[in-house]
């Protein structure tokens, strides 16, 4: 049903989710030029303060080519957790949720969740990141009320916030992390029952190998020498595979491709690149029983079998 739908025509809706940027009182410069606006059909425009705009270049005219891989990305999570949502305000459909962005950057997909009504905590180990973010969300009062950044780790998040969040989201985490089943352990801790965690990264194949590194890193320099690393990335299956054992359910797994050529994302069923996993917190959490309850609970069972069944009583005495 995904399969190679254009999201170019979607300008319109991506204009109600991001929306404009603000607007400096002082003489301010666009971001992206207006041929780019045009040719992307985006109407609004980001606007910032002569004196950041080497600091905010570095990270929202970089992540330019990521325009459309987080509307991908906005659409999939927004659709997702609106199937759990039986009524939502117009205009702000995600309102009442509470959302974790794991890994946050610069806030690119954390402002878009907040826009649409989210209660969103972004963090980030990295200091920098955190002081764009924060730079870049004082353009709007609103995302003010529902939008907190922190530099922190997801260890610390988890000691503070257990159980506490509708939703988890990892976008381009995992295939940097130096422990996946515990960073993944950490996620399903922090959600509540019934909670959703989105995860996008990159799959363990050899065309992932030569787009992802070899032409990306260190033929196009599209991403700076050394920033992924093939042993890191991980496949649908293996991603799968921990998930479930953490009591998390799949619910779909979609892939993205990116045409270079049209400046487009589409969804595809092809996950041998770039894909999409949603999957959802068991609402009964099963607890290991200890070595102690097991022993006091089998004495139990056996004391009860030996007033009716002398065999019983021998396998006690034993």
């Amino acid at each position: 049903m995904w399969g190679g739908r254009k999201l170019g025509s979607s300008g319109g809706w991506f204009l109600g989710v991001l929306g404009p940027g603000g607007r400096s009182t002082q003489a301010a410069r666009p971001l992206i030029s207006p041929a780019v606006y045009a040719k992307n059909q985006l109407s609004w425009t980001l606007q910032i303060k002569p004196g950041v705009f080497s600091e905010y270049r570095t990270m929202w005219f970089k992540s330019y080519r990521m325009t459309f891989s987080c509307l991908n990305r906005i659409k999939n999570f927004r659709d997702n957790l609106l199937k759990t949502i039986p009524n939502h305000q117009p205009g702000k459909p995600l309102s009442g949720m509470k959302i974790l962005d794991v890994g946050c950057g610069g806030g690119l997909l954390t402002e878009p969740l907040g826009r649409l009504g989210a209660s969103v905590i972004g963090i980030d180990p990295v200091d920098e990141n955190i002081k764009t973010a924060l730079c870049h969300k004082s353009f709007d009062p609103v995302l003010d009320k529902r939008i907190e950044y922190r530099v922190c780790s997801l260890e610390e998040i988890v000691e503070e916030t257990p159980e506490t969040f509708d939703a988890v989201v990892a976008s381009e985490v995992v295939e940097h992390v130096t422990d996946l089943e515990t960073f993944l352990q950490c996620c399903c801790q922090v959600l509540k029952p019934g909670g959703s965690l989105f995860i996008t990264t990159i799959n363990k194949t050899q065309l992932s190998y030569a787009l992802g590194i070899v032409f990306s890193e260190l033929i196009a320099g599209i991403v700076p020498k050394g920033t992924h690393t093939w042993e890191k990335f991980v496949s649908p299956e293996t991603l799968e595979s921990i998930l479930e054992s953490n009591g998390l359910s799949v619910q779909t797994v979609i892939g993205m491709l990116y045409n270079p050529f049209s400046g487009y994302w589409h969804w595809s069923e092809n996950t041998s690149l770039n894909y999409v996993a949603h999957s959802v917190k068991s609402r009964v959490q099963e607890y290991p029983m200890s070595a102690e309850f097991v022993l006091k609970r089998e004495t139990e069972e056996l004391q009860a079998t030996a007033c009716t069944n002398p065999a019983g009583h021998e396998e006690l005495k034993k």
